[in-house]
């Protein structure tokens, strides 16, 4: 196909530089520079998409990143396709394939458009209506349809092969928007010295000025002016200039997010380099110069291929030199209209009628179109369009002075310009939590009070003149510069530009004759939002536009509103008689546009998605034929199997050679905290339900720590070091929460404590050394320390040596049996545990993993936070009660506790659960009830939480939490399963040497 919208000599593509492209499956040629949009617009293709709901034929409306139509699939293979991409913002290079999305069989001839015929029968909010019956309809009929109909594009199967990059980053002041505000204020910011940083999203520097052939800065083009400050600022050290670089979120504290694309412009592929790099920028100050989108028109037929913005035919031509059209129709709302027809003219293309709204427009460029011949109907608008793959003609019609509109007149054309005014593009001013205000004179929101150290300029701010933004842009850059501590001069350009002279603009439905049953007005294209179903929305009681918006979906496609949210404010702010001001206005959240899910992930996947976080003892385990589990980030053994055991085998010995003689357990995943300074017992007191002035230097303590609440939030043994010293350990996943709310109420409740937090976990290997012969395995292997049960107690803690290597013994356990844990550095952890197992070959000792500890706790009654707690447990209700310090003024949940609703004895509480069949291992999670043959839904009375067979005991145990339940001891509850129900019978929770006479060995 030959390019025959294509303008010889206009345009900033390369054309000494061919590329060859697919579009559904069909060969086109473009140039060097050529978005996908431009190159199929200059074969005089529009349709390009369908729409979401009616499936109707869709060309791009605009030529950036707030298109919500043109949106294809780019890429070959079930892992190299990236669906909804826009067509608008996709580089072609060469061989690179595109494909429409939406579409059955194909996009010239769509099935799915049948739905256009029904419109009248599928309004805003009929799936609320529609499938509530029958009731049974929803699994087999409705669900099936609603998930067969969802999507856009075709999501990849398989792994995406690229590779993504990730980077932090601090500068002075950081620039969102290369067009000129942003690189006024990025050159006098950068002038200062300051560290500069400017991104644009889109492939070059200069945004409108780009676009614009008339505009001369000091005596420059709009274009060569961009290039010069492009090269100074390059020239400059103290700058990053990022393009392709879209600022996506704008967080708190000025940490504002880039999604910067790499490689997927570049036709001689990405040679192995990342596809894309997410940047986190700490910025001293913003300047946000993200510019402002020209608003559509809301009218019948508003969607068709061939119907698209008056600035974006403007960018097609001047940036790319693809004329969109031949015969042309604008209709206008503002004096851009006519600068755009003025460039349609100087390249051949005939001006069929612009249809003014304003009753009296005036002004140099209107007078300059009107001597060229161009038909100027004033006080007019937009009937409908006719055509359906492609514009062939509009109906214009007088506004009358009632607001009735006349008799409308047949204009043929193959392209509609919008001219609806410009809306300040406030989405990431909003992500800042900045608080917007209604402009009259702009007719849309603008940026009011900033809540972050931040500056809005140009268009994104209201002011549209260039001389102004220029001025406005130069003026914040130097201020940013000055805020960050470095002080500078403002400089300024000499600026001719054929300007506009008004810059109003529409909001709302255009005035139209008939009624709405049939009107195919579009708000949102994308999700085929009308004004009708606006307007629907109101008269079902809908008055926040929040929850207009919710009900019609009209801003809450990919394109986040941009185009629509200004126009529904008109319509909904018209209907309730209301201003727009009072109707709301919706949240803008990030994205700004869509990031890839690869950007988000970065580094992190397959072996790289979570930290594989290893102990010392790693390798030695999986020389032993240990299987492992993944326990918060640690990879932990589970159990050693011997002569091809099973899990269950093994535990069953693992768990009898504890009880008999000894076993030896890798407990390094243990978090561990050093609580440090004068002030470290009150502190304890304070977080801990516990108490911990009384506990005497080398000895421990059971730690229980709730949030706010009184909820149990994590637990371990503490051991008292020194006065002013505690070594604290916490559970395998909870050790970075605990640290940093410790760090939290350190820092915000109680800043006046003399007290030091380190974290050391990864600073001890801890071997547990448990069973009968644990002392005699042991005492050989400490340098000259007595740890005899008189010398060392049960629940003591002492420091000392092991081979020479520093140790911290505690006399702890864990399994109810005599017990050890020998803390040595990390570094020598591998060789204490080899020498701890070559001392205990004589005693039959015997490694074990997480499955037997889980099997010995429970045997003994012990909890462990997270599977006998779920969020909602008092210590109480876990059994722990004794725990809490009653006498203590104060604790973090101490006055929860207190609540009436804490401490009901109907409350869930921890019991024993014995089967009636010995071998009967109950499920976990299975629910427990009185009366197993009561009605559905029955009565729960509660769960169970651990569930194993015990070989020491001969027979299964199980924990639960139960309502009541220790007032139930002795009940007999019942466990429905699927195929039978089993009896249960309540009991103490600890089945094993209740008396603790085995902890003293």
């Amino acid at each position: 196909m030959t390019q025959a919208f294509r303008i010889p000599g206009r345009g900033r593509v390369d054309m000494t530089r061919p590329v060859t492209f697919t579009f559904d499956g069909r060969s086109y040629a473009g140039y060097a520079g050529d978005t996908l949009a431009s190159a199929l617009l200059a074969h005089g293709r529009h349709l390009m998409g369908r729409s979401y709901k009616y499936h109707r034929p869709r060309g791009p409306v605009t030529a950036g990143s707030d298109e919500p139509n043109a949106l294809v699939g780019v890429g070959k293979g079930p892992a190299l396709h990236t669906p909804n991409l826009r067509a608008t913002q996709v580089e072609i290079h060469e061989g690179l394939t595109a494909v429409s999305q939406n579409r059955s069989p194909c996009l010239e001839f769509d099935v799915g458009s049948v739905n256009g015929l029904f419109s009248a029968m599928l309004p805003a909010g009929f799936y609320y209506k529609t499938f509530m019956w029958p009731k049974n309809f929803w699994d087999k009929v409705y669900e099936p349809i609603i998930r067969y109909a969802a999507g856009l594009g075709v999501a990849p199967t398989e792994p995406d092969p690229d590779s993504y990059a990730f980077r932090y980053d601090h500068c002075d002041v950081l620039v969102a928007g290369g067009g000129p505000a942003g690189l006024s204020a990025a050159l006098a910011a950068a002038r200062t010295g300051a560290r500069v940083i400017l991104v644009d999203e889109t492939a070059e520097f200069g945004g409108s000025l780009l676009s614009d052939r008339q505009a001369r800065i000091e005596g420059l083009s709009g274009p060569d002016w961009v290039r010069s400050v492009v090269a100074e600022l390059e020239a400059l050290p103290n700058v990053r200039l990022m393009t392709r670089c879209s600022a996506f979120n704008y967080g708190p504290h000025n940490m504002v997010a880039l999604n910067q694309r790499l490689t997927d412009h570049l036709m001689t592929g990405a040679s192995g380099q990342p596809r894309e790099r997410l940047w986190q920028v700490r910025a001293k100050e913003v300047v946000l110069a993200t510019g402002a989108l020209e608003r559509p028109m809301v009218f019948e037929g508003n969607d068709r291929p061939g119907v698209m913005l008056a600035t974006a035919a403007r960018t097609y031509l001047n940036r790319y030199g693809v004329l969109c059209g031949r015969k042309v129709v604008i209709v206008a709302a503002n004096d851009s209209a006519y600068r755009v027809a003025l460039d349609l003219l100087e390249v051949g293309a005939s001006i069929a009628a612009i249809a003014d709204i304003r009753p009296a427009p005036d002004g140099a460029l209107l007078r300059q179109c009107q001597q060229m011949g161009v038909r100027v109907f004033k006080s007019s608008v937009v009937q409908r369009v006719h055509g359906t793959q492609r514009v062939s003609g509009v109906e214009l019609a007088p506004v009358l002075p009632g607001g009735d509109v006349g008799k409308g007149r047949h204009v043929c054309a193959d392209l509609v310009l919008m001219a609806g005014g410009y809306t300040p593009s406030v989405h990431l001013f909003s992500q800042s939590r900045g608080k917007l205000r209604f402009d009259e004179k702009v007719g849309a929101y603008v940026p009011g009070e900033s809540a972050e150290r931040e500056r809005s300029v140009g268009a994104c701010h209201g002011v549209y003149q260039l001389d102004a933004v220029l001025a406005d842009g130069a003026a914040a850059g130097a201020a940013a510069a000055s805020a960050s501590g470095h002080a500078g001069d403002v400089p300024t350009w000499r600026v001719d530009a054929q300007d506009t002279a008004d810059f109003s603009g529409f909001a709302g439905a255009l005035p139209r004759r008939g009624k709405d049953l049939h009107s195919m007005s579009f708000v949102d294209f994308q999700h085929d939002v009308t004004a009708k179903d606006i307007r629907l929305a109101v008269r079902e009681g809908f008055r926040s536009i929040e929850h207009v918006k919710r009900y019609t979906t009209t801003g809450m496609a990919t394109d986040q509103g941009k185009l629509s949210n200004v126009n529904a404010l008109g319509i909904a702010s018209y209907a309730l008689g209301r201003p727009v001001q009072q109707v709301g206005l919706t949240t803008f959240r990030p994205p700004f546009t869509p990031v890839t899910f690869g950007t988000f992930a970065g580094h992190a996947r397959g072996d790289l998605f979570d930290p594989d976080r290893r102990t010392q003892v790693d390798s030695w385990a999986r020389a032993q034929g240990a299987v492992f589990e993944d326990v918060s980030l640690w990879r932990r053994a589970r159990y050693f199997p011997r002569n091809g055991e099973d899990m269950e085998a093994a535990v069953r010995r693992e768990c009898l050679a504890v009880r008999n003689t000894a076993g030896i357990f890798d407990a390094s995943t243990l978090g561990k905290i050093e609580v440090v300074g004068p002030d470290a017992a009150t502190f304890m007191n304070r977080m801990y339900v516990n108490a911990w002035t009384k506990l005497g230097v080398g000895r421990c303590r059971y730690g229980l720590l709730c949030r706010e609440n009184g909820f149990v939030y994590d637990d371990g043994v503490v051991g008292r070091l020194a006065e002013d010293r505690f070594h604290v350990t916490t559970t395998t996943g909870g050790a970075a929460g605990v640290l940093s709310m410790m760090e939290d109420y350190l820092q915000t409740e109680w800043p006046d404590l003399d007290v030091w937090l380190t974290s050391t976990t990864e600073q001890w290997s801890v071997i547990a050394l448990q069973g009968p012969k644990a002392r005699e395995i042991l005492a050989p292997l400490v340098d000259g320390l007595d740890i005899s049960g008189e010398v060392l107690p049960h629940m003591s803690v002492v420091e000392g040596t092991i081979l020479g290597v520093p140790m911290r013994l505690f006399r702890v356990s864990f399994s109810g049996e005599l017990g050890f844990e020998i803390n040595v550095p990390t570094t020598e952890g591998r060789r204490i545990w080899e020498a701890v197992w070559q001392a205990g070959q004589a005693h039959g000792l015997t490694p074990y993993g997480t499955e037997t500890m889980h099997v010995l706790r429970a045997e003994k009654g012990y909890i462990i936070v997270g599977q006998e707690t779920d969020g909602t447990v008092t210590p109480d209700d876990a059994g722990c009660g004794w725990a809490v310090g009653k006498a203590k003024k104060d604790f973090v949940g101490k006055r929860s506790l207190a609540l009436p609703a804490l401490r009901s004895p109907e409350r869930m509480q921890l019991v024993g659960l014995l089967t009636d069949a010995p071998q009967e291992v109950l499920e976990e999670g299975a629910q427990l009830v009185a009366d197993p043959k009561e009605a559905i839904p029955m009565r729960k009375l509660g769960y169970v939480t651990s569930s194993y067979f015990s070989a020491t005991l001969g027979r299964s145990i199980a924990l639960g939490m139960i309502s009541g339940g220790r007032a139930r001891k002795g009940q007999t509850l019942y466990v429905p399963m699927e195929d039978r129900v089993i009896p249960v019978k309540l009991v103490d929770p600890v089945f094993y040497d209740a008396e603790g006479v085995r902890l003293n060995g």
